[in-house]
């Protein structure tokens, strides 16, 4: 009688242990994946209106099965900040771009002063041989593989001083990103560049601890910088676009399946991006000048014969050989 009791007892442990597994399974078949994608763009940007169209379709594809997290206006910190939590694994994705040159040299490429003839030239090279290099170089070095990107438009300068030729460029202290490419290039136009998170700018403008800065129109729109300057000078000194990213580690973690439908929604979220791109930008320079923003021309050829003669001593000597290759490319 003890020995069946003792079977029977075995057949019970058994069974529940076998319940146990099949529930762990089921818990874990059934785990929801959760990413989290930050930005500094504010949450009526493009670039906002695109992730939340990337994590809208990743949730439908997958059945809700991976979800993704979009945290605009720099909650998640600076972008240097964002790009070392991905790259710690404490987030998943951010928006970068030339920032990306501090772990990969080749990015440098995507913010050096008058490399794109236009943004049509520049498209070429972003999609061609070039560009796939860039995004190797990104992928080896710091660890991050791109999934789409946003074309951008030129960035362009504001001040409130009134600037009548490249001679009064002279002393101008103007915040850039924390990029030697732009220090260096900013210094060879005589400006004192200042390097300095986006989040610090508007109210280093509004103290007059600056005098001005450099973005594209949407970043000056969205970021309200046309309520600390008056003027903006159209130098489009740089034409660049920006990556969505995510980590390496974060992605290869997916399952064949999810990465399938990652990369199924950032095409989707690429097309979406460059459909609205055209409209968009028009409709951020009109809205500055609704909100009273005086928009000047800029002597752009004065600029870039002070500084193209100086991209050999700026760049290095890698980033300067694909600097010439972008330009053999029409």
């Amino acid at each position: 009688m003890k020995k069946i009791v003792k079977i029977l007892m075995f057949i019970l442990v058994m069974v529940s242990m076998i319940a146990c597994g099949k529930d762990g399974e089921t818990s874990k078949k059934d785990e929801v994946v959760t990413w989290k994608l930050g930005h500094n763009a504010n949450k009526d940007h493009l670039w906002n209106k695109t992730a939340l169209k990337f994590s809208e379709l990743v949730s439908e594809k997958s059945n809700g099965k991976m979800e993704i997290q979009v945290f605009d206006n720099g909650q998640l910190g600076s972008e240097t900040d964002m790009i070392n939590s991905v790259r710690m694994g404490t987030l998943d994705m951010v928006l970068t771009g030339e920032t990306l040159q501090n772990w990969a040299p080749k990015a440098a490429l995507m913010a050096v002063p008058y490399a794109f003839t236009s943004n049509e030239h520049m498209e070429k090279v972003l999609n061609g041989p070039l560009g796939e290099e860039i995004k190797e170089n990104i992928e080896e070095k710091a660890g991050l593989m791109p999934l789409y990107y946003h074309m951008r438009a030129p960035r362009q300068l504001t001040t409130n001083k009134d600037i009548k030729s490249v001679d009064d460029l002279n002393g101008l202290v103007i915040r850039v990103p924390d990029v030697p490419v732009f220090v260096k290039a900013w210094q060879a136009l005589g400006a004192k560049p200042t390097p300095m998170s986006l989040q610090e700018v508007f109210t280093s403008l509004q103290n007059n601890t600056i005098q001005a800065q450099e973005n594209p129109y949407d970043l000056i729109n969205s970021l309200g910088f046309y309520e600390v300057q008056k003027y903006a000078y159209e130098t489009e000194h740089v034409r660049q676009w920006i990556y969505s990213v995510v980590g390496v580690k974060q992605f290869n973690a997916l399952s064949p399946e999810l990465k399938n439908i990652v990369r199924e929604s950032a095409q989707e979220a690429q097309n979406y991006a460059q459909n609205e791109f055209l409209a968009y930008q028009k409709k951020v320079k009109d809205d500055l000048i609704s909100k009273g923003m005086i928009i000047r021309k800029m002597d752009q050829e004065s600029m870039k014969n002070k500084i193209v003669p100086k991209l050999e001593e700026i760049l290095t000597a890698e980033q300067f050989d694909l600097y010439k290759r972008i330009q053999e490319i029409k």
